[in-house]
């Protein structure tokens, strides 16, 4: 009974950014432009630290943390916030991350019966609605500049899970029921950090697409198949793809890879028959001349950590110094390589590091970091406005979400802005918190779900004012 109480509804929130990872809940109603720590509270609830996001199915909320060496799965009451039960796993090693990295980072995903972890310090793990584990994957260790941090996606019984690492990545999908592995496929990538996302009514069948460094690539959810893929992505895939009208949207940044600080390197033979001193195939740092010198740590071009460059790391760093940051628009379909047939259009400015792009009524709507926001035209690329989110000019790395007319989306800082959706957006309010905010809120009708700091708020819209539940 209570499994066939968990059933995906249209009020759940399955994954990051909800359902279809599109942060749209058309269905929600209205809610509030002002809410915070004091207002609007329905209730709130210490969690362990972590970044994940929360997901909905039935009335249960899951969400992930970390403690010392410990990696927790938690489930609480959706009307109440009581904790249901607490699961937690020993992690086997500690993986190097960036400090905004965090074990916790990738959000849980379900089905509604069953929820479906990944920690880049233990692999995946799955647990019924009742917290009883149903299966568990070791992956790992992990050989990733700042950490693994792609959440998981599901699609037609599949979990489904992108480890983009420097050497030896991959896309796995693992039977949602048995754990088994059903295919996994080699990804020739790095320092990818993008979830995917799934394409449910592809001609053929579902296939599920996923960013890497330079290229954009859809696979069968069913055999993992390579379909189609885009080349021309920045290094460093952070954003997660976004599906609108038969297009999916994808933004991508990485330092040095601005509008006009591309450089063209030679080719691997010409760098190695100029420097390669001691001939031995490989490339020290002191071997090469000043312009052929990394503007960032060698170690993020020695992609297998031994100290040289080979000529498979040649060529990612040639193809790093060349690339664009931009979002691009691509046509859904096809076959093989598609970049010069199904690419819509491109922006190169203003452009996100971590949030994703929100379409939302033919409006697409950037935040990058130092409080500026951008809205194209979805269908051109067409600049409708820029301005600065002013009273939160600082990063941001949770993704903007919309409902009831309004687009909402946090600052690092505790700054939870509220803008009217539109091409020509305007500031309606800004909503001040007393912790950092990493994760995107969950919503359904009338209510949201907040990770601020150390704390897990439900703020609902039938309250005026009403002090923070104990």
């Amino acid at each position: 009974m209570l499994l066939a109480t968990l059933a995906l509804s249209a009020a759940d929130w399955p994954q990051l950014r909800g359902p279809g990872g599109s942060g749209l809940c058309p269905q929600c109603g209205a809610f509030p432009t002002e809410f915070g720590p004091t207002r609007h509270v329905l209730w709130k609830t210490p969690v362990p630290m972590g970044k994940s996001s929360p997901v909905l199915a039935g009335n249960r909320i899951f969400l992930t943390a970390s403690e010392g060496n410990q990696l927790l799965v938690l489930c609480l009451d959706r009307a109440t916030g009581k904790l249901l039960w607490r699961r937690a796993l020993t992690a086997p090693r500690r993986e190097g991350m960036h400090t905004l990295n965090h074990s916790a980072a990738p959000t849980p995903v379900t089905d509604g019966r069953n929820v479906y972890a990944f920690f880049s310090e233990f692999g995946l793990i799955a647990y019924d609605a009742a917290g009883t584990e149903k299966w568990r994957i070791p992956l790992g260790p992990f050989n990733n500049l700042h950490g693994i941090a792609a959440s998981p996606v599901y699609a037609n019984g599949r979990v489904i899970l992108v480890c983009d690492q420097d050497t030896d990545g991959f896309i796995l999908a693992a039977d949602a029921a048995t754990g088994k592995l059903l295919w996994r496929q080699t990804r020739d990538v790095s320092n990818g950090y993008s979830t995917p996302v799934v394409w449910p009514d592809a001609p053929g069948g579902a296939q599920v697409i996923a960013a890497g460094s330079y290229q954009l690539t859809s696979y069968s959810v069913a055999t993992g198949e390579p379909l189609w893929w885009v080349r021309g992505l920045t290094c460093q895939p952070k954003s997660m793809p976004v599906i609108s009208g038969g297009v999916v949207y994808f933004n991508g940044w990485t330092p040095g890879n601005d509008t006009g600080q591309q450089v063209e390197l030679p080719e691997f033979p010409e760098v190695a028959a100029a420097a390669d001193k001691n001939r031995d195939g490989k490339l020290a740092q002191d071997e090469l001349p000043q312009p052929w010198q990394p503007t960032g740590t060698w170690r993020a071009i020695d992609l297998d950590r031994d100290g040289f460059l080979n000529a498979r790391e040649w060529k990612f760093f040639r193809t790093r110094r060349a690339s664009r940051n931009s979002i691009m628009a691509v046509r859904l379909g096809g076959s093989g390589d598609v970049t010069n047939t199904h690419v819509l259009w491109r922006y190169e400015k203003s452009l996100p590091d971590v949030p994703a792009p929100l379409i939302h009524n033919g409006v697409v709507y950037l935040i990058r970091s130092g409080g500026i926001a951008t809205t194209l035209d979805a269908k051109t690329g067409a600049v409708l406005k820029v301005g600065r989110l002013t009273g939160a000019l600082e990063d941001f790395y949770s993704s903007p979400i919309a409902l009831d007319g309004k687009v909402y989306i946090a600052s690092e800082h505790g700054k939870a802005v509220v803008l009217r959706a539109d091409g020509q957006w305007e500031i309606l309010a800004i909503n001040d918190f007393d912790a950092d905010i990493y994760a995107t809120p969950a919503i359904e009708p009338g209510r949201m779900y907040w990770r601020v700091g150390e704390m897990l708020y439900a703020f609902e819209s039938a309250k005026t004012t009403a002090p923070a539940a104990p």
